[in-house]
């Protein structure tokens, strides 16, 4: 079968003019009509090409048509006709204009003398639909033709502007475009946890066939399957995100916007893209009919598309999606707080979990104490189910609460990095024994610059009114720990962490006048052009130490 552009496009209009025309005899007013519609739709109708997909652009209510000739030649003319839709369902048919091989072989010559125009006028000709669909749904349509005939797609969307592909081939020999999909081609399920889901899938014969050039790509979201990977793409763009071109289906590098990470690992390509909408995920992982997806979200439900991808053409087929709901979280451990306890709490950043602690209270007032030792942490705080404090806590955080005998507090806490966070926890009602000691406005340490010299540094800290004792540390450091020294330091822990051999000094001071409740410290014997990290702890009556933010200070390298 060929496609006989070279004698449609000159006598086209003579073609279509003849056989619109001449098929009936003695046509009513209506009729007339009709057929100078059908006529008028043939001239404004765009030539289909064929063996390539062709993307049309629909706007809404507005009818936009195709055509495609089938000459004679064979006995029999198959023909395949792909519609994609990439958003909202449309209709769309196929439209046929039979007429006789001898009428259409002689105004292909332009043979348009009196006698054979009266031959054709006796020859058998009519426009007729033979197909026609109405949704979101890929569709095939396969035909078979015994005659040379003129055929017109026609396709309206009547939702909203939108866009479709449309695939024609009359070469039914050398493979279709699309991968092709298993007999079954249903995505079965077979595990279930509490953030993971375990997919498997048929092959695709096209994998066993052209392995090299085949991969399948998952996409997994919370809103609803998708019938093909186009309108897949068009939801997601719509939703505010900008994609690497097919859903980045090759292993290419691309730039990805803000909202999106890309991760590599082991031949498996993952882009995750944020947005208001929901996380949508993109994995492609090669030929691997089995698959588990990690870090979902427990009693979540979430739909699982798998595409079969042509990385050389960027052609598609789409398995019948399917939906799992992730596991519930099972409850957290509850652990019970004792007045005057100190308990240290280690949180899991990269699971987001919710540390429980629970206090029956057996006074009506009641003080909760978190020091954050680590990192950046939630507390939520209810009482008999109702919230009381809800707060990031930094540093050293008292919580007075009021109530009746017996009140139930539940105190949940949670990192707020990636990274894990540690945090110290006590409750009491004696509130004539502080826990931990009196502390400054500021635990900030302070250094001269016009004091450095090459082998001493000058620090200065804030007291209190209440004499306590602080004691001083120091630790040589290299320019590339600096970060690292600082994000890792816990705040919670004491001078017994510490190496003999960076203590400095001890010392007790107060003063009853905050203004000048201030101490300063001369360290001597460094070295010039080191950097150092100083710390200091203030220890109270219970001698639980509390300790400064860590100061970090480079002697002079010349004097």
């Amino acid at each position: 079968l060929k496609m006989s552009w070279f004698w449609f496009y000159l006598p086209l209009h003579l073609l279509m003019a003849a056989c619109l025309c001449h098929s009936i005899k003695a046509p009513t007013t209506s009729s007339q009509q009709s057929f100078k519609t059908d006529l008028f739709n043939f001239y404004h109708s765009l030539m289909l090409a064929d063996g390539k997909e062709t993307t049309v652009h629909l706007l809404k209510d507005i009818p936009k048509r195709y055509y495609f000739v089938l000459e004679e030649g064979r006995a029999l003319a198959p023909f395949t006709i792909t519609v994609t839709p990439c958003d909202v369902p449309i209709e769309w048919s196929i439209l046929v204009h039979k007429a006789s091989a001898s009428f259409l072989g002689k105004a292909a010559r332009g043979n348009h003398d009196t006698e054979e125009v009266s031959k054709s006028q006796k020859a058998p000709s009519m426009v007729s639909t033979i197909f026609n669909y109405k949704g979101n749904s890929v569709e095939t349509y396969m035909g078979m033709s015994s005659f040379s005939a003129l055929y017109m797609l026609e396709f309206l969307s009547t939702e909203r502007d939108t866009h479709i592909t449309v695939y024609l081939t009359t070469d039914t020999t050398s493979g279709q475009l699309y991968p092709e999909l298993p007999v079954d081609p249903r995505i079965d399920v077979i595990g279930i946890g509490h953030t993971t889901v375990t997919l498997t899938w048929k092959h695709s014969p096209s994998v066993l066939q052209h392995r090299e050039n085949i991969q399948y790509c998952l996409l997994v979201n919370e809103k609803h399957n998708y019938k093909s990977l186009c309108a897949a793409e068009t939801a997601i763009r719509s939703s505010g995100m900008k994609l690497p071109p097919t859903l980045a289906l090759s292993l290419s590098p691309y730039l990805l916007e803000p909202q999106q990470v890309m991760i590599l690992s082991n031949s498996e390509l993952s882009i995750i893209n944020k947005a208001s909408s929901g996380e949508v995920r993109q994995i492609c992982m090669g030929t691997k009919n089995t698959y588990t997806v990690l870090n979902l979200s427990p009693s979540t439900q979430y739909y699982f598309d798998v595409f079969i991808v042509n990385l050389l053409t960027n052609a598609s087929a789409a398995y019948t999606g399917t939906f799992a709901r992730t596991l519930e979280e099972p409850e957290p451990k509850v652990t019970e707080l004792k007045d005057g306890k100190v308990i240290q709490v280690v949180l899991d950043g990269k699971k987001q979990k919710f540390y429980s602690l629970q206090y029956q209270a057996r006074h009506k007032k009641i003080q909760f104490t978190f020091q954050l030792c680590r990192g950046q942490v939630r507390v939520h705080i209810t009482k008999n189910g109702k919230t009381v404090a809800l707060e990031n806590i930094s540093g050293l955080r008292y919580f007075l609460l009021k109530g009746k005998l017996l009140d139930t507090y539940l105190v949940q806490l949670r990192s707020t990095e990636e990274s894990n966070s540690s945090v110290k926890v006590q409750v009491s009602p004696h509130f004539h024994k502080p826990l931990f000691p009196l502390l400054p406005e500021s635990l900030k340490i302070k250094s001269f610059s016009k004091l450095r010299t090459c082998n001493s540094v000058t620090i200065a800290w804030l007291g209190t009114q209440e004499e306590s004792k602080y004691c001083v540390y120091k630790k040589r450091i290299e320019e590339d720990q600096v970060w690292l020294e600082l994000r890792s330091a816990d705040r919670c822990s004491g001078p017994e962490s510490r190496h003999k051999s960076e203590k400095v000094l001890c010392k007790y001071f107060y003063d009853i006048n905050l203004q000048r409740a201030v101490t300063t410290e001369t360290i001597k014997g460094l070295d010039a052009g080191t950097l150092y990290l100083f710390d200091v702890y203030l220890f109270g009556p219970s001698g639980i130490p509390v300790r400064y933010d860590s100061k970090v200070v480079k002697t002079r390298k010349k004097c």
